[in-house]
């Protein structure tokens, strides 16, 4: 099953990809209609998706994908934005593409399983400390609301909303074990703290509305754009494709949507992965919906939603068909989604503060991760390690992104202690 839908899944994102239909990486999405619209040729697309998505590949999709046995999707789709773009623009070009698509997402699952599996037989088998990479994420997450209500409030809200996490938290973490009806019932501390926090910040954006004779830019975005909509209408059946096959890959825990729930989910924390994929998708609806309607190319994920309702269907054919559903509503709301960001701008704020929130907590939550996967490797030596590279990767020309660091530097660690080894510098 696994690998029935690693193939599908590649196969048709290379294929939207190909078609200019969806692309998932944010930016090289703006400028596929440069191609479709003729102001652009096959090969200067197909470089800059090379460019754009190759690094982040390597240096972030695959190696998140070896600190636990879940695919962060990124490895997946942005390799088939690259395949999809590299492809002639003709029926041929789609063939090849499907197929070469399909033939990557399959040796995408393969391939790291064979690692992993290498990685098993080495002197020194560094895999289960490389686990803990993510550990911090999974208390630390619970935080990033706090710094969305800082970013976009103010530090006195935000340092409010942040001592009530901590005191939510301590509370179900002493009461949140209890009995109900005959049945013991335990409440997880992190993921209560969490869903307080969110619903703190959503109140917030909630309050800021525009005034009733402001002119709402978004709607006026979709009255330009009017054709460039209906074109993803056109291809809503393709994209709703995409969607099932998304979801029923992350309810396979074949794939995850980030490395957030990645690491929840690996972790068997299933509640809380799915609120974090939520909280995620939340911030992508303003980011999917502004380009969708300006480019009329639209995310092979849409807003996310697939990712959180993937996690929670854990039927993979149900969660196909919720998947699939949840694409076509996205689709058909476009309007009444810009009409609603218009008339709430703090929600629209908040969704630009949400992705800038989780990327500042997952940088400082992975490079913590690194440190305390590599001195599980080799205590002392790991920290000095990690610490190194953190700060030497910010004089490199060209800089791994802060939250790859963490997980690079300890597959790197794992690497150089088997050396070590070798030579007799490692071990009894």
């Amino acid at each position: 099953m696994n690998y029935i839908v690693a193939v599908l899944l590649g196969g048709l994102a290379a294929l939207l990809a190909n078609r200019g239909v969806a692309i998932f990486n944010d930016g090289l999405r703006p400028i596929v209609p440069e191609f479709l619209e003729g102001r652009m040729d096959r090969k200067s697309l197909a470089a800059t998706s090379f460019a754009l998505s190759f690094g982040l590949v390597v240096g972030f999709g695959i190696p998140f994908s070896l600190t636990t046995h879940i695919i962060l999707i990124h490895s997946i789709l942005l390799g088939t934005d690259i395949i999809g773009t590299s492809f002639s623009f003709d029926k041929k070009g789609a063939i090849l593409s499907t197929v070469a698509g399909g033939l990557y997402g399959l040796l995408i699952t393969l391939g790291l399983k064979v690692v992993v599996e290498l990685f098993a037989k080495l002197p020194v088998n560094f895999l289960p400390s490389l686990g803990k990479v993510g550990s911090p994420i999974i208390v630390a997450f619970a935080a990033f609301p706090a710094l969305v209500v800082a970013y976009q409030y103010g530090f006195k809200k935000g340092a409010t909303t942040f001592g009530l996490t901590i005191v939510i938290r301590q509370l179900v973490q002493k009461y949140g074990t209890f009995m109900f009806d005959g049945s013991k019932v335990v409440l997880n501390p992190d993921g209560m703290a969490l869903l307080v926090a969110m619903v703190i910040m959503i109140a917030f954006a909630m309050r800021e509305k525009a005034a009733a004779d402001a002119p709402g830019s978004n709607a006026m975005l979709l009255n330009i754009f009017a054709a460039r909509v209906e074109r993803i209408k056109k291809n809503i059946l393709g994209l709703a494709l995409m969607g099932g096959i998304i979801s029923a890959a992350i309810s396979l825990h074949l794939v995850a949507g980030d490395p957030i729930s990645l690491n929840l989910l690996a972790d068997g924390k299933t509640s809380e992965a799915g609120l974090a994929a939520l909280a995620r998708a939340i911030g992508f609806v303003p980011l999917v919906a502004t380009t969708a309607i300006a480019t009329g190319v639209y995310a092979p994920a849409g807003m996310t939603f697939v990712f959180a309702i993937g996690i929670f269907l854990r039927n993979p054919f149900i969660a196909f068909i919720g998947g699939a559903a949840a694409i076509c509503f996205e689709i058909y709301a476009l309007g009444a989604i810009a009409k609603f960001l218009d008339k709430f701008p703090g929600v629209k704020g908040c969704g630009d503060q949400i992705r800038t929130a989780m990327s500042r907590v997952l940088e400082v939550a992975l490079i913590v991760g690194g440190m305390i996967a590599a001195d599980a490797m080799a205590p002392g030596l790991g920290y000095l390690f990690v610490a190194g590279v953190y700060i030497l990767n910010k004089t490199a020309k060209k800089p791994l992104v802060d939250m790859a660091v963490g997980p690079v530097a300890a597959i790197f660690f794992g690497i150089l202690l088997n050396i070590f080894s070798v030579l007799g510098l490692y071990g009894a």
